[in-house]
């Protein structure tokens, strides 16, 4: 199994801890990275330029229709759900709060693991609520990885704990380990050259 797309659903702390992962993707990181970083549906998109200029690979915000392209990560705009659908391309939507949140990491991880299936990577990072615990056994169940970030280096714990309530994770991590995890997840068929735990 190759791994055609990784999605990433963070809350609180968010910000430090893409600075940790995105900045260590090299530029031909194969994959597309789709996040939703819980913000004030006020927010302007000076986050994702931001973590542009610290990356190599390309940083934006996704936009409606949009196809998903290697070596590119998509924030989901402040106030809108991020959907995946088929081609792969981009979904907007602003159809209320999911988890009290929108966007929302569950709806953007259920969406891309019925587009992707097993052949998707998802990470549960820092955050104060539980979504993204939900997708992200959607997302274990249809076959794909699971990554959640170990919650004693996270710096609002209790995302990721929902996340391992929820679903065996493959892999907890530090945030520095989670790059390097990455580059190796899309590198090799992982599954039939280390097995996963889970």
């Amino acid at each position: 199994m190759r791994y055609e797309a990784v999605v990433i659903g963070v809350s609180a702390g968010g910000i430090e801890a893409l600075k940790v992962i995105l900045p260590a993707l090299p530029a031909a990181f194969p994959l597309p990275v789709a996040i939703v970083q819980h913000r004030n549906r006020r927010s302007d998109g000076f986050l994702a330029s931001y973590l542009d200029h610290i990356s190599a690979i390309a940083v934006r915000e996704a936009e409606d229709k949009e196809p998903l392209l290697p070596g590119h990560a998509y924030l989901a705009p402040a106030g809108y759900h991020l959907l995946v659908e088929a081609g792969p391309s981009f979904s907007l939507s602003n159809e209320g709060h999911v988890n009290y949140s929108c966007p929302s990491v569950d709806v953007l991880f259920e969406s891309a693991a019925d587009v992707f299936g097993a052949s998707l990577i998802g990470i549960v990072l820092t955050g104060a609520n539980a979504d993204g615990a939900r997708g992200l056994k959607d997302i274990k169940d249809k076959g794909g990885i699971a990554i959640v970030q170990n919650p004693e280096s996270a710096q609002a714990p209790a995302m990721p704990q929902a996340a391992l309530a929820a679903t065996r994770a493959d892999f907890v991590a530090g945030l520095e380990q989670i790059a390097p995890l990455l580059v190796r997840l899309s590198s090799v068929n992982f599954r039939e050259a280390y097995g996963t735990n889970g």
